[in-house]
């Protein structure tokens, strides 16, 4: 800490360089977040907070260009913005194709010119939107179904894969681990959608950039980054809020703040979260009704009415996010960063295993999560100096921490089981970009990941305060290991015609040791070594400077983790899941098309279709261990399954928008999703894909100009039936409405809401907002809980 102080105490005296100023034309006012590119993407640059930014790294190139999701692109020389006394003003955009630039593949590209359907979501609209969580933030896209086991949850699914078959990325590292499993995931939760720069979906598969995982889909999500200073003073910039929504009483306040020098900045974020229990709506079906819930009184479990049975009992949770970034930029050539991020809850209920009933009571006393801790330290290293191998390279550095754990009792019994599990993850990413002409462009690059995991366990009665041994979930001390080179081709062989190809070669290695202690299992230990090649081939086509055409092919590869080959856990009640040794990846074949167009600066329609097939699927099935197909697990008798290639799925689907400008500041924006999936059963059948979400959308209605922001907008999902239902959902009746015939179901939903967002000084944004108005009582497809009733939600935002 003294060296810092000292570091900092002397890079106080700043040198004088050149800056620009970004403003809005209309209001003349400071534009932050603006991407300041060279003509070749080779350096790249964002104002800041003041709408400033470094110029003189820009110098010798032919053409600068300025971009902002909501403005008009601007390109400019050097000479042209010296002439204009280095102030660029940017013009609001009436509709037109998207030109804003991404990171989608680890490197900055313009969104138009990338094959792949990419979503993009900037921290004004994560602002504006309020969510609770990050996966309500992806929720509100209308581009991604999330998925809800409980309040502190949320499993997002992209095109008809979930889990671990789509893959998050954040600052350039990934966040799937060796124990990411097939069945509904949190981890998007740990992280902070208020510390969030942008954020981008990628759909389809993306293995040859992003490896094992990148089947369904990528969730890459960029953090705020530490400012610099490019004036003789300092600067100091942040934001804090707090915020309070009435359906699950929910208090969060949040502060981040930048201190940038000219060679050093520094960036704290902060946020912490209560959500008490969630209240359901009060129109809907009565099957989601919370009637009773347990409790414990004079030590002994009881059923207890509930006199609210809209109020989702034993729900809430509590939440910390903490971020904390440094970063020196010692000169034009080089840029480092370094990154400590920190999350935990308190413990979650389980509310969709609390909610299940046995002879007409709880089936469990207790069920939750213990807390779901992250922690990772990220150091990111970025050269500029051009030579024979590359334009420009990235190092980055991670080193990653998860604990999870789970704690389960059944009603009325005192055995409390515990079970633990830590993962250790270093990764190391090198990344180059070279210019091989002006139009074309090779990337390259490496990957390692090393996983460690470590599985306890242990049995506790409640009453006595004894503790015993118990089966742990995975084989401690397990490993699971990533190697993976790639390269990408990008060649525009004319203005308005783009080829991009690659190809990546991975190896994974696997080792676990089995301890048979609880279970006999007739083998102690698992070794997996396996290669894979994926690659794709995409074209982007512009007949028209505002049509868009695009064609990509496309594979992806799954490889075996531990969950898949050592996991001993009950998938439900009364069945549980055993290690099979004897696994081989999965692989995944796409193909997109996709179409957009403007007209006249008030109309735009985007349509994507895309069909895939996956191959040797990673699946659950009946199975046998050492002959018997049932075993006796944590006291009951379960019906043994394991994870198995022994299936081949189909998906396929369209994606639509539409965007239509009515008068000046009003405008409508519609977008739908529609995927239908398939998959083989154990007898050859073809039966409903489980991941494969109903059709959902969201239409809005937006008014904006300069001092006001009006969203009203309705959300609406189509019906699953129950012969749509896969099988493994129609066993889950606890969480599903019931159909005339007395079958699960989940019926079609609708909710209409409005948002609003306004200033009332230049520094401080207030966000009203009424959602689900008309308080629909609906669960999202596959989740364990309702959804929020009628929910007001409020926010100040203080920004300096």
């Amino acid at each position: 800490m003294y060296r810092i102080f000292i570091l900092y105490v002397l890079l106080s005296a700043v040198v004088y360089a050149q800056t620009v100023t970004v403003k809005n034309k209309e209001t003349n006012k400071p534009l932050e977040l603006v991407s300041v590119f060279s003509e070749n993407l080779n350096r790249s640059l964002t104002t800041d907070s003041k709408g400033k930014v470094l110029i003189t790294p820009f110098k010798n190139n032919n053409k600068i260009v300025f971009r902002l999701m909501g403005y008009k692109s601007t390109e400019l020389t050097y000479s042209e913005i010296e002439k204009n006394k280095f102030i660029v003003v940017m013009e609001e955009d009436v509709i037109k194709l998207n030109n804003v630039i991404v990171t989608a593949k680890r490197w900055e590209e313009e969104l138009r010119e990338i094959p792949q359907k990419v979503e993009f979501i900037d921290a004004e609209e994560i602002t504006f939107s309020n969510p609770q969580t990050t996966a309500d933030m992806l929720t509100q896209t209308g581009n991604v179904y999330v998925q809800k086991s409980q309040l502190g949850g949320g499993s997002p699914m992209i095109r008809g894969f979930a889990t671990n078959r789509v893959l998050i990325i954040v600052d350039n590292v990934r966040m799937n681990n060796a124990i990411f499993r097939s069945g509904n995931l949190q981890n998007v939760i740990s992280l902070d959608a208020n510390s969030l720069a942008n954020a981008q979906i990628i759909f389809g598969p993306g293995s040859v950039m992003y490896g094992s995982d990148a089947i369904g889909g990528i969730m890459e999500f960029n953090t705020l980054n530490p400012p610099l200073s490019y004036s003789e003073q300092n600067l100091v910039s942040g934001s804090a809020f707090t915020r309070y929504s009435t359906a699950n009483n929910e208090k969060t306040g949040h502060m981040h703040f930048g201190i940038g020098l000219d060679k050093i900045g520094f960036l704290s974020s902060v946020t912490y979260s209560e959500f008490g229990d969630l209240k359901m709506g009060s129109n809907g079906p009565d099957d989601y009704l919370r009637n009773i819930y347990q409790a414990r009184v004079s030590d002994k479990d009881t059923a207890l009415v509930n006199k609210d049975p809209e109020l989702q009992k034993l729900s809430g949770y509590n939440q910390w996010n903490v971020l904390q970034k440094i970063r020196f930029k010692p000169d034009e050539d080089w840029d480092l960063n370094y990154g400590f991020y920190f999350s935990t809850t308190s413990d979650v209920p389980r509310y969709d295993r609390l909610i299940e009933l046995k002879d007409g009571l709880p089936r469990d006393g207790q069920w939750y999560y213990g807390p779901q801790k992250w922690m990772m330290n990220n150091i990111n290293i970025s050269n500029f100096s051009e030579n024979l191998f590359y334009n420009l390279s990235k190092l980055t550095i991670a080193y990653q921490t998860f604990e999870e754990s789970r704690h389960n009792r059944s009603f009325g019994k005192n055995t409390l089981n515990h079970r633990t599990e830590n993962v250790s993850v270093y990764s190391l990413n090198l990344d180059f970009i070279k210019t091989i002409t002006e139009k074309s462009h090779m990337f390259y690059g490496f990957e390692g990941v090393l996983n460690k995991v470590g599985s306890t366990a242990e049995l506790e009665n409640i009453a006595t305060g004894l503790k015993s041994p118990l089966s742990t979930r995975y084989p401690d001390g397990s490993t699971w290991n990533s190697y993976g080179v790639y390269v990408t081709y990008k060649n525009k062989i004319e203005e308005n015609f783009i080829v991009q190809t690659g190809l990546r070669y991975n190896l994974v290695e696997l080792n676990s040791d089995f301890d048979t202690t609880f279970y006999p299992f007739p083998f102690t230990k698992a070794e997996l070594s396996t290669g894979a090649f994926t690659g794709n081939a995409g074209i982007v086509w512009f007949p028209e400077s505002e049509m868009q055409l695009n064609l990509n092919l496309s594979t992806g590869f799954r490889a075996p983790n531990i969950d898949d080959i050592g996991k001993v856990f009950d998938s439900e009640p009364g069945a549980v899941v055993v290690p099979n040794p004897n696994l081989e990846s999965e692989y995944i074949y796409n193909l997109e098309i996709g179409l957009a167009k403007a007209w006249r600066d008030n109309f735009k329609i985007d349509l994507t279709g895309f069909y895939s097939f996956l191959d040797n699927a990673l699946v659950r099935r009946d199975f046998t261990l050492n002959g018997f197909d049932s075993l006796i697990y944590d006291g009951t008798l379960s019906r043994v399954q394991a994870i198995q290639n022994a299936a081949s799925a189909k998906i396929w689907g369209i994606q639509a928008g539409v965007e239509i400008k009515i008068i000046n500041n009003v405008k409508i924006e519609s977008r739908i999703s529609y995927q239908k999936g398939e998959e083989e059963d154990d007898s050859g059948d073809t039966v409903p894909l489980r991941h494969a979400a109903p059709w959902y959308g969201t239409t809005k209605l937006i008014y904006n100009d300069n001092i006001i922001n009006v969203v009203f907008y309705a959300d609406y999902n189509g019906e699953v039936s129950y012969n749509d239902l896969a099988p493994s959902e129609r066993a889950k009746t606890a969480i599903y409405a019931l159909d005339d015939d007395g079958n699960p179901y989940a019926p079609a939903w609708y909710t209409l809401n409005i948002k609003t967002g306004f200033r009332l000084m230049n520094d401080i944004l207030v966000n009203l907002g009424v959602e689900n108005i008309t308080d629909q009582r609906y669960r999202t497809y596959s989740s364990g809980i309702s959804a929020a009733g009628r929910n007001f939600i409020g926010s100040v935002r203080y920004n300096f």
